[in-house]
């Protein structure tokens, strides 16, 4: 057995030698794939950002709150305190219903009691409908409308995004000018058309808007102005006659359409 040691000895190294270099191989080779991974998974999430990244043209702000609860103050309306008082004022059509139609519905879990607005916003409503109906044949659908002091704040305490129910940025939902038009299942062409529509409409003084980012909604606040500012084109339209008026309705419902 020991004679033969001396001829198996240099075996022994070359096995040993060859087994010691695929393992360093294997350990460099995984190291690197390793960090192709990682490097690969940090190319991909930057690719996301680029891709899904736009900035609307009705953001909210501090700003815009502020104007909101301007208007209100000008125009002398109350904030509705609680639901006697939302009653009140509906008896006395100062708040109107929101009617359904085949360019307008309301989300069925809105409460039938808030379902209302005021008629110049009410007005909005019917223009907006009618001209996203013309140019995608689908309706808008109002997610909310008038809101009560007391309602808000049961808001404010599971949803921190909604505005206070009190002091300079109190919500515009208290007085009856705001909706809230939901962009749910909107496509991203449709999105971008409504805040164009909206953004001209506000460059006008119409309204004031915000495309909320933690909210799937356009906040819309209409200001007195959207009424009176058309109110003589409707009489107008009125006093041409039938052939002449059906070619001008279209004009007469939308202020101005967005492209």
């Amino acid at each position: 057995m020991f004679r033969n040691f001396g001829r198996i000895k240099p075996l022994l190294a070359l096995f040993l030698f060859l087994a010691s270099t695929q393992a360093y191989s294997l350990h460099y080779r995984t190291g690197s794939l390793r960090y192709r991974s990682r490097r690969h998974s940090r190319v991909r999430v930057h690719h996301r950002h680029v891709v899904w990244a736009w900035r609307s043209p009705i953001r909210g702000s501090h700003d815009s709150l502020l104007r909101q609860n301007e208007e209100i103050d000008r125009l002398g309306l109350p904030r509705i305190a609680d639901d006697d008082q939302l009653q009140e004022l509906k008896q006395q059509q100062e708040l109107v219903p929101i009617v359904e139609s085949r360019t307008l519905v309301v989300h069925p879990n809105l409460d039938p009691k808030n379902r209302f607005c005021r008629p110049w916003t009410r007005q909005f409503l019917q223009g907006a409908a009618a001209a996203y109906y013309r140019q995608f044949h689908q309706p808008i659908q109002v997610n909310s409308a008038v809101r009560t002091e007391e309602q808000q704040k049961r808001l404010r305490r599971w949803n921190h995004n909604a505005a206070p129910a009190s002091g300079d940025t109190e919500s515009s939902h208290v007085a009856g000018i705001t909706v809230d038009i939901s962009r749910h299942g909107m496509t991203r062409a449709q999105r971008k058309w409504m805040a164009q529509y909206l953004y001209d409409l506000r460059e006008r003084g119409l309204i004031e808007a915000a495309e909320e980012r933690r909210e799937p909604v356009f906040h819309v606040m209409v200001s007195q102005r959207y009424a009176s500012l058309h109110e003589p084109t409707v009489r107008e339209s009125r006093q041409q006659s039938p052939a002449t008026t059906d070619q001008a309705s279209p004009q007469t419902e939308v202020p101005a359409s967005a492209n």
